[in-house]
């Protein structure tokens, strides 16, 4: 892993894969909402965002019955 940036709170890795690696002051690696902010502070990340379902395939089903 490569160290991307290091601060008084965390530190951040790149793995090989390309996903990205936080390690907190206790040696702890931070995982999902944690991480995602942390990020996306420090612009490595963007998010878009999610896709709504398609809610017209449930009124036609009822439609036909």
């Amino acid at each position: 892993m490569e160290a991307i940036k290091k601060t008084k709170e965390y530190q951040i890795f790149k793995k090989r894969s390309g996903r990205h690696a936080i390690l907190n002051t206790q040696n702890q690696w931070l995982k999902a909402d944690e991480k995602t902010k942390i990020l996306l502070k420090e612009g490595l990340i963007k998010l878009t965002p999610a896709k709504k379902k398609e809610e017209a395939a449930a009124p036609a089903e009822e439609a036909k019955a």
